[in-house]
Formats: structure tokens, C-alpha cells, sequence
């Protein structure tokens, strides 16, 4: 009996593996929740709930954006991590993963490498980097030499104290050895408001932000956060040609609760290429300066990662503490 038991048994465990894998083949069989730490209403809420219409298609299934704000995106990101990873609750994660743990390390989830599945890339957005033209700076090379000239008299402005624009502004800093002043604002449009009007002299804005103001002459632009140019504001030169791999954006990408099943993994992760790689949706973003960005499970990982080393590096050499 003891050497036909494997026998009886295999049998009786086939009927259970072919459930279990015919489930996953049938992902999705219903709609899909998609978590976004942020209110409706911006670039981030606008890719995400195109993005979501158009994997949709691909999926045949509604994949519907649930705006979930709070604690710096950590009410999203946590609510994902803590979900059963069986592929109906998806998170649209952004940089503030790879800040938040050396940022705030009380929130969670604390080490997203782990609690979270990468999917895949969506989009990558630069920062434009402004001043008021009463700044007598034409390129980010005069800058840095004005602001050497004139340490702790220049004003720049950020969304806010760890937002990505401000950890640009501190990589800036360190980067060029010069001494400004950090103004921290509850949001981008008011410090814009204050560039246009000279209460600060300089900022990283949103390219979709600073675009206006740049057309205007309100302001000048210098130079580009991204280490490539950017399709909206072409002439702009990378910092990096300055500051050699200088390299600060906001990224957005998809992931699920860690222990996602290979199979939900990748498809969808081929609805979201789908997405990424649709010219309608293309021209879409582009007219919102956003570049979709395409890149699969391992690409986003790897992003996470590197930006969770390197805005970690500035957080605590910096000595930076939220508001």
C-alpha cells in the first residue's frame, strides 16, 4: 500500500492544479480595482484613468481608477500591499514609493521592493527648471555661477517639502555645491504664482506647468530635470550636459500585492504595453508634456530600486524632514 499511495493521490491532485491554473487563465472575470494616491484632477489622475480605459480594451474587463488620497499616497499603497494578490486590486505607484522609506519610514508599506509586485512602467515626467527674468541667467551653467556669486539670496520654490520637484531642487544643490534658499508651498501652483510675481527667484515645475508661464516670458526656462530632452519644450537642454548624470523625474507604473501570480504578471503587463504603445494614447499624453514610458515588470523594478537608493542617499545626507 505504501508504494501505491503516490498513485491514488496524483489523481486526486490533478483535478485541484487544473483549477487553480484555469482560475489564473481566466484572470480577469470581473471588473479590477485600480488604487491611486491622489485626488481626481492632474496629469497623474488623467494618465491613470486613460491608461485604465485602454488596458480595459486589452483585458476585456473595466479596470476602475479609485482615487484613495492621504499620508503622502501610503493610504493606496498600503491598502494594495495588505490586498489578496489574486489580481483584482492594482495600484497605480508613483516615485513617492522610492521616497516615502527614507522620507517618512513610519508609513507603509515600509519596504515596497518586497510588499509590491511590479507590473510595468507607464510614464516618465522632467521638471523644468525656471527662474524670474530678473535672474541674469540664460543657461543652467550661469546659473550655478550667479548663485555662487550670490550664496543664500536666491528663492526657490517647491510643492512642498519631499515632493519630487523639491528632492530635484536639493539634488540640484548638492550637485553644484551652491547655497539657496528652499520655500516650501502646499502645491506647485501657488510657488508658481509666487516665481511670476518675484517673491521667488527660481523652481522645478511640471513641464505641463511651466509651459504656460515660459510662453508668457513670465518666466525663463534653463534647463530640464531629465537626462533626455523633452518632446514638449525640445530646445531645453538636459541639466546633466551641466551635471553630469543628473537624472530627477516623476515616474508613474503598475504593481500589485507582493505574491502576484506570474501568469496575472504578464497579462497584464501586455494590456499595459498595449496602452503604453497606442499612438492615440500617445499624442494624448504628449499634449499633457507626459512621454508614456513602456517597460515591463523588470524595468519598473529596476527603477524602484535605483531611485529608492538614490533619493534615500539625498534624504539622509541632506538631513531632509517632511513638513
Amino acid at each position: 500500500m505504501i508504494t501505491r499511495r503516490p498513485l491514488l493521490f496524483a489523481p486526486l491532485a490533478l483535478p485541484a492544479l487544473a483549477r487553480g491554473a484555469a482560475a489564473q487563465e481566466a484572470w480577469p472575470s470581473r471588473s479590477v480595482s485600480v488604487l491611486l494616491g491622489y485626488p481626481p484632477g492632474g496629469v497623474t489622475d488623467f494618465a491613470s484613468r486613460a491608461v485604465c480605459d485602454r488596458m480595459g480594451r486589452s483585458l476585456g474587463q473595466t479596470l476602475v481608477l479609485e482615487n484613495r488620497p492621504g499620508a503622502a499616497t501610503a493610504v493606496a499603497n498600503t491598502a494594495v500591499a495588505q490586498a489578496r494578490p489574486d489580481g483584482y486590486t492594482l495600484l497605480m505607484g508613483t516615485s513617492t514609493l522610492a521616497i516615502n522609506p527614507a522620507l517618512q519610514p513610519t508609513l507603509t508599506p515600509r519596504d515596497p521592493m518586497k510588499d509590491l509586485t511590479p507590473i510595468g512602467m507607464i510614464y516618465r515626467t522632467a521638471f523644468v527648471l525656471h527662474v524670474h527674468p530678473s535672474v541674469p541667467a540664460r543657461n543652467a551653467a550661469e546659473l550655478i555661477a550667479y548663485a555662487k556669486a550670490n550664496p543664500g539670496r536666491l528663492n526657490f520654490g517647491s510643492s512642498g517639502t519631499g515632493a519630487v520637484n523639491h528632492l530635484c531642487l536639493e539634488l540640484f544643490r548638492a550637485r553644484a555645491g551652491i547655497d539657496v534658499v528652499h520655500v516650501p508651498y502646499r502645491g506647485g501652483a501657488p510657488a508658481l504664482l509666487d516665481l511670476r510675481q518675484n517673491r521667488i527667484q527660481g523652481m522645478f515645475s511640471a513641464v505641463q506647468e511651466a509651459l504656460p508661464a515660459v510662453r508668457e516670458g513670465a518666466t525663463r526656462a534653463l534647463a530640464i530635470s531629465s537626462k533626455e530632452r523633452a518632446a514638449a519644450m525640445p530646445e531645453l537642454p538636459p541639466l546633466a550636459d551641466v551635471l553630469p548624470g543628473f537624472d530627477g523625474v516623476f515616474w508613474q507604473g503598475l504593481f500589485g500585492p507582493a505574491g502576484l501570480p506570474a501568469p496575472i504578471v504578464a497579462r497584464a503587463g501586455a494590456a499595459l504595453r498595449e496602452a503604453t504603445t497606442d499612438s492615440e494614447l500617445i499624442a494624448r499624453m504628449a499634449a499633457q508634456g507626459v512621454a508614456l514610458t513602456p517597460g515591463d515588470d523588470a524595468a519598473l523594478r529596476r527603477t524602484l530600486a535605483e531611485e529608492t537608493a538614490m533619493w534615500g542617499q539625498l534624504i539622509r545626507e541632506q538631513n531632509i524632514r517632511p513638513e
